[in-house]
Parts: C-alpha cells; structure tokens; sequence
C-alpha cells in the first residue's frame, strides 16, 4: 500500500539518509498498515487507538517479534514528530510490548563433533591446517575472528594456554586440550612451513600464503561437515562455539569459568548454554530411562 500521508513521507525520507532501504520499506508498511486500520493519518493516532492496534494485532496471532518491529516504526514516527515540535507526546511510548523469546543456541552433540574433528584428519598441509582450526575452535570456544587473528606465537603449547583478543579489544587467557596441542603442534612443524609463502604472522594461512579469512573459515568448516555427513549450512564457526560451552557445562564445569573462557561480559549470555545442556539432560532421559518410557499404572487398561 503506498503512503500518501505527507508526515510519513518526510519521516521516511530523513529515516533513509541512516537506515537501510529494508528497513524504511517495512517501516513504510508498517505505518501504512496503521494509517488502514485508523482510517485516518497516523499523526493523529491517540494512546487508546495505538492500545487498540496492539491489541488486534495480538489477536491475529502475529509473532512477537513482528509485532515489536511494527510498534518501534510508530514510536519512530513519533519521536520524529516530537523533534519537529509537532507532537508534545509519544503515544506508542509506553505501550506494553510481548517479550521476544531469545533462541536457544544449536549444538553439535559430542560424537558429531568427533566426527566433524575425524574428517580433518591427513597430512597434507591444508589438512593439518583443518585440522588444527577445528580443534581449536572446538576446543577453546573462540570466535571465528579470535581464531583467525591468532599469531602463529599466540599459542602456549607448553602451558596448553592460547592468549585472544576478543570483542572491545579485551584480552584473555584459554586453556586448550591435549588434542587441540598436538594438532597444532603437526600444522607449525609439518603444515604451515608449506603454506608460509609470505613470512605472515597470522597462525592461520590459506593456500596462497596469505592470512586465512572468515570466508574461508566458513568454507573449510562447510567441506568438512558434508565429509563428516553432517549438514554442511548448520556447521559454521560460532556452533563449535556453542558446543564448546554446552559441553563444558555438561561436563561439570561452572558458569563463571564458562563466562571467562568464552569472554562474555554479561553472565546472562552465558547462561543460555545452561538451557542448552539442561533440555540436552532431558532428551537423553527420556530416551534412557526406563521410567520415563513407562506409563502410569492407570494408563496400562
């Protein structure tokens, strides 16, 4: 529907000088569909009428998070008009608004993650070079910038430590495994020699002698999985991430070590791998258990 409205108009034409043309389309929609159900222009929408829509809109069964894009165009709109001095108030400001329900991250369980390590296995340099970044993405929780920024002397393989600038140039310490040592042990000794064609410093180096990038990362990961006969989009540098964590977790570890291994500066987002490991426990008891496959005595007749 297009809008005609000469206060949405301008709104959305300052709003395209520092948002994405996505997004001034579905803004545009958004008060379109408003400006419909109003029968009037939206500048003259009151609280009680925005309340109303709100409303509706729930009842329509609409996702959470299709509801809260739709409001925040209103409240866009709004704020616009109060910079101009045309609206002494917000009406969508204090609207109550659903909370959006934050996803759960996806795993690899343990065995797909050996799987995913197994199909590096070989002795060219390329394979050593997999190799190693499998088993330290897995084995130490980095992200894929992390990995990739890695200094060929960033690892302590003596210690099992790897030092990481992570997000906000933030510093950190992680200790790594026996299997993420020796496999970087092979790619300095007998993989990376071969591809450092450049004298780089980055530890990570792609065919040609240059740093190895995201993309490529991605790429190697992608290879990877369908060898392993796993889903090759689902398999991406942050799921061995989030693997990592649940695992730990799993495995006993607590939320506060968890939180500095991984670098996050709110404990919150931590916490999300507890819901991760805690549905993981109850898929394997309702697969294990005796019990939970029995039916009460009152159901057997």
């Amino acid at each position: 529907m297009a809008v005609s409205d000469p206060k949405v108009q301008g709104f959305l034409a300052l709003l395209a000088a520092r948002r994405s043309p996505r997004t001034v389309d579905a803004y545009r929609r958004d008060l379109a569909q408003l400006a419909a159900w109003l029968e009037r222009p939206v500048a003259t929408a009151a609280t009680d009428d925005l309340e109303r829509y709100l409303a509706e809109l729930r009842a329509q069964g609409l996702a959470p998070a299709t509801i809260a894009r739709r409001i925040a165009a209103v409240r866009s709109f709004f704020r616009h008009e109060q910079l101009l001095g045309a609206r002494a108030d917000n009406p969508a400001a204090a609207l109550d608004l659903p909370r959006r329900a934050r996803r759960l991250p996806r795993t690899l369980s343990p065995g797909e993650a050996e799987r995913l390590i197994d199909a590096a296995a070989g002795t060219t340099p390329r394979a050593l070079r997999d190799g190693a970044l499998v088993e330290l993405l897995y084995g130490a929780g980095l992200r894929v910038s992390e990995a990739i920024g890695l200094d060929k002397n960033g690892a302590d393989l003596d210690d099992r430590l790897v030092r990481v600038v992570g997000k906000g140039g933030k510093e950190r310490v992680v200790p790594i495994g026996r299997a993420a040592v020796e496999a970087l042990r092979r790619y300095l000794s007998r993989g990376r020699p071969h591809l450092d064609s450049r004298h780089r410093r980055e530890l990570f180096l792609n065919a040609r002698g240059g740093a190895l990038t995201r993309a490529g990362a991605f790429l190697i990961l992608r290879k990877l999985a369908a060898k392993a006969g796993l889903e090759p989009e689902r398999v991406h540098p942050h799921l061995l991430r989030h693997s990592f964590a649940t695992h730990l977790l799993e495995g006993g570890a607590d939320l506060r070590s968890v939180q500095e291994m991984l670098g996050h500066a709110d404990l919150a987002t931590t916490e999300l791998y507890t819901h991760v490991s805690d549905r993981r426990r109850r898929e394997l008891y309702f697969q294990a258990h005796p019990h939970a496959k029995r039916r009460p005595r009152g159901d057997r007749n």
